[in-house]
C-alpha cells in the first residue's frame, strides 16, 4: 500500500512551489530532497546545531523540527534565496571577507539567523547578535569572526 500523500504549497525564495508530501515529512527534507535546495544542511536532526536554519514567515526556524505540512502557505527563504545570481548577499560577502567561513557546513544556518535578526533589527548590539546566533553551532571558526561579519553588515558597535 502506497503511503498517503498531501499537497503542500508554499513560497520559497519568492517562487510559489507545490509538492506532494507524506504526513511525517520534515521541512528540511522537503527542501533538500524534493526541491534540491541543498544549502540548508542537516546536522543533528534534533534542533541543537542550527545548520538547518531557514526563515519562515520572517522568523528564523530550525527546519529539522518543522513538519512540512506546517509550512503550508508560508513564505520560506533559504540560503539560495539570498544571492542575486553571482552577486552575494552582503551577509554572505561579509562572512567571506571576515574569514568567518572554514568548512562552511554551519554557515548557511548562521547567515539565515543573522538575516532574520537584521530584518527585524537593522542595528543590533553585540549582545543581540550573540543571542540571535546562540542556537547555531560551529566547530571550526569559533564565533569571533562570525560576529564580526554580522557586525560589519549591521554597522553595530
Amino acid at each position: 500500500m502506497e503511503p498517503k500523500t498531501y499537497p503542500l504549497t508554499m513560497t520559497i525564495n519568492g517562487r510559489q512551489v507545490s509538492v506532494e508530501i507524506e504526513a511525517d515529512d520534515l521541512l528540511v527534507d522537503v527542501l533538500r530532497d524534493r526541491l534540491g535546495l541543498i544549502g540548508t544542511k542537516v546536522g543533528c536532526n534534533e534542533g541543537e546545531c542550527g545548520a538547518c536554519t531557514v526563515i519562515m514567515d520572517g522568523e528564523a526556524v530550525l527546519s529539522c523540527l518543522i513538519p512540512a505540512l506546517r509550512a503550508s502557505g508560508s513564505e520560506i527563504t533559504t540560503i539560495e534565496g539570498l544571492s542575486d545570481g553571482d552577486t552575494l548577499h552582503p551577509l554572505q560577502q561579509a562572512f567571506v571577507e571576515h574569514g568567518a567561513v572554514q568548512c562552511g557546513y554551519c554557515i548557511p544556518g548562521f547567515i539565515m539567523s543573522a538575516k532574520a535578526l537584521l530584518d527585524a533589527n537593522p542595528q543590533p548590539s553585540h549582545e543581540e547578535i550573540k543571542e540571535a546566533i546562540a542556537g547555531n553551532l560551529c566547530r571550526c571558526t569559533g564565533y569571533v569572526k562570525i560576529i564580526e561579519a554580522i557586525e560589519a553588515v549591521a554597522g553595530a558597535d
